[in-house]
């Protein structure tokens, strides 16, 4: 299969209410980088989960070379040659990376052959350029690491055709250029990869192809010298101009809306999540948490809302200090939780329902509920957010991954509140919702404080008024946005590395 070229043709899939493929046609090429573009709720995922067999097409086939093939499950797939990396991983925490990259292979069935499976994968990992321990468990690596691993995974199952999800969103920016290196390494072995990124500036500089979507349906399919700019490349994206770059007016500081002195706390297995946390957050400004995920800042915004432990420290919201274990006034503070689905939304309910769970009592009068005017409000929300759905009635299970972090922000905007805490805020959005988030949070800016936590530099420098770089639980510094020789120290923070800093 690796000199075969795969062709979709006229894939379409429907789900209720919405149309996600319609009759799709793309075509990917052996040793080739391919990438794939388009809004929240374009259909890109959709499209891969089907190549990959997770889904099955409502009409259209997929051939290989000239012969039909036919997947009823991601096993199906990988045995012809397909696998798919998701956003989440799937690894067993406490075993081994060997034993991950060869759990659910039917060879060895009965004895594990344990020097010559870590052999194998360390062979495996010098040819891409995938630096990773085959005797560590999966609880030690970073991220970046697990990524690795599930790359190996797919390697070690013979897949001639990669497919990554977001791939760079858990990484440094070093790291990512160690990914494009292996990425590269796996092309020139003739293998394809699938790119699904919604970062610009790394379509333009990885993809040998672009093939972008807009909803459901194909509008172009390029190669990067066919486009003059990320410009262009965005308008075809998302059909108008997208500058990405906001207007961050001054604001004077006013009161702190938030402080944390000496916190510390665990996460859910007794391990330090975070240490000794120090940072005021003032009226009038965005602090920014930046760093990659999984170094506490999931723990330490959890322990803020009280929705995790908080072993030691102290913690004020609006001047007055937090009792342990008490809620936060939820009518003065708004929160966009990382987890979307989890935490933040109820994918059983329906819009209007998701969109008053934090702000039920401005539509009750008398101590009755007012149904007409949470329809009217949440269809100007829609409209104001750009939220893609089939109707106010429609479940939130039924939201793209995109849409639903809209909704949420939508929800948590609309209150007003003294203080924003938001979570990867623009996880997972095209360029043009990311570009209307931003303006959303600078406006928000004028009359609140806002905690930003982020693992994407670039919004973080395009955002803030002052950063502070977590690692490992404890923030290795902090910046103000305002003195740009400091800025070329955070990446190397982000990964644990303190230079000398500069005068």
């Amino acid at each position: 299969m690796a000199q075969t070229i795969i062709r979709m043709e006229r894939i379409t899939k429907r789900f209720p209410g919405v149309l996600a493929n319609d009759r799709i046609d793309l075509e990917i090429e052996p040793g080739k980088i391919h990438a794939l573009l388009g809004e929240n709720g374009a259909g890109k995922t959709t499209l891969m989960n089907i190549l990959s067999g997770r889904y099955r097409p409502d009409e259209g086939e997929i051939l290989a070379g000239p012969k039909t093939v036919k997947f009823n499950s991601p096993r199906d797939a990988l045995e012809s040659g397909i696998g798919m990396v998701h956003q989440h991983f799937m690894l067993i925490p406490n075993q081994t990376v060997a034993e991950n990259i060869i759990l659910g292979l039917p060879s060895p069935r009965f004895f594990l052959h344990q020097a010559r499976v870590e052999k194998e994968v360390e062979n495996l990992s010098r040819t891409y350029g995938l630096s990773v321990n085959p005797q560590a468990t999966i609880d030690e690596l970073s991220l970046g690491q697990q990524q690795k691993v599930e790359i190996l995974k797919l390697l070690y199952r013979n897949a001639e055709i990669l497919i990554l999800d977001e791939p760079t969103a858990v990484l440094t920016p070093a790291e990512i250029e160690e990914l494009f290196t292996t990425l590269r390494n796996i092309a020139k072995e003739g293998k394809s990869v699938i790119f699904i990124t919604h970062k610009l500036e790394e379509v333009m500089e990885i993809a040998d192809r672009i093939t972008i979507l807009q909803r459901g349906r194909v509008v172009a399919h390029l190669t990067p010298g066919e486009v003059e700019s990320r410009r262009e490349l965005a308008r075809l994206m998302v059909g108008r101009e997208v500058v990405l770059k906001v207007e961050k007016k001054p604001v004077s500081p006013g009161e702190v809306v938030l402080e944390l002195r000496d916190c510390s706390g665990f996460d859910e297995r007794g391990h330090q999540a975070f240490h000794r946390v120090t940072f005021a957050v003032r009226r009038g400004e965005i602090f920014s948490i930046v760093g990659v995920a999984g170094n506490g800042q999931s723990e330490l915004v959890a322990a803020i809302m009280g929705l995790g432990p908080m072993s030691s420290g102290e913690l004020l919201v609006l001047g007055k200090p937090l009792r342990k274990g008490a809620s936060l006034p939820r009518e003065s503070v708004g929160y966009v939780p990382e987890d979307r689905v989890g935490t933040g939304s109820l994918p059983n309910l329906d819009l209007v329902d998701n969109l008053i769970l934090t702000s039920y009592p401005q539509f009750c009068k008398r101590g009755f509920f007012r149904k007409d005017a949470a329809r009217k409000a949440v269809e100007g929300l829609l409209l104001k957010f750009h939220v893609i759905a089939p109707h106010i009635h429609a479940f939130a299970r039924q939201l793209s991954g995109g849409n639903l972090q809209k909704l949420i922000l939508a929800r948590e905007l609309s209150k007003g509140p003294k203080l924003l805490i938001a979570e990867q805020p623009t996880h997972g959005l095209d360029i043009g919702a990311t570009e209307e988030v931003w303006v959303e949070l600078l406006k928000q800016r004028e009359t609140a404080g806002i905690l930003l936590v982020s693992g994407d530099l670039k919004e973080v420098l395009s955002l803030s008024d002052r950063i502070g770089v977590i690692f490992r639980g404890r923030l290795m510094d902090i910046f103000s946005t305002e003195d740009e020789d400091w800025i070329e120290e955070i990446g190397p923070l982000m990964a644990g590395v303190r230079q000398e800093r500069k005068r």
